[in-house]
């Protein structure tokens, strides 16, 4: 992680247990970790695959 990046999370108060639980969460669409989702909310796979579930956006289990 960068150092830049890290300053940000610091100043956000979020813990790194936080955020890990995050993106640890699945989409309900597409059932990829939202991690695997851009900042647009579209999904773009996992392992070099493209998502094909016409997901374009996250809805927390």
């Amino acid at each position: 992680m960068t150092s830049e990046t890290e300053s940000k999370i610091k100043e956000t108060g979020i813990s790194t247990a936080e955020l890990i639980s995050h993106f640890r969460e699945k989409c309900k669409l597409c059932g990829h970790h939202r991690i695997m989702h851009n900042e647009f909310g579209a999904c773009e796979g996992v392992m070099n695959k493209p998502c094909t579930s016409g997901c374009d956006g996250f809805d927390p289990e």
